[in-house]
């Protein structure tokens, strides 16, 4: 683990993360990670909707917000 990665540098959990993704893009969270990104800590969790379609949601480990959504 690396000492960004520890529950002290982040405000939310990845279970809050994937609620918060799910909100945005509803349907099944495939995969979810905690990286480092542009000097920021982010969650980022793909989904994949109904009918099919994989989302990448990124947000703030910090705020909670949602930096980007993006179709892959």
């Amino acid at each position: 683990m690396n000492h960004w990665q520890h529950p002290q540098y982040r405000r939310i959990t990845m279970e809050q993360a994937n609620e918060i993704a799910r909100q945005r893009v509803p349907g099944e969270v495939v995969k979810s990670e905690l990286e480092f990104d542009d000097g920021m800590l982010v969650f980022e969790v793909d989904i994949r909707t109904a009918e099919g379609h994989k989302y990448e949601v990124k947000i703030d480990a910090v705020t909670g917000e949602v930096l980007r959504v993006k179709l892959d």
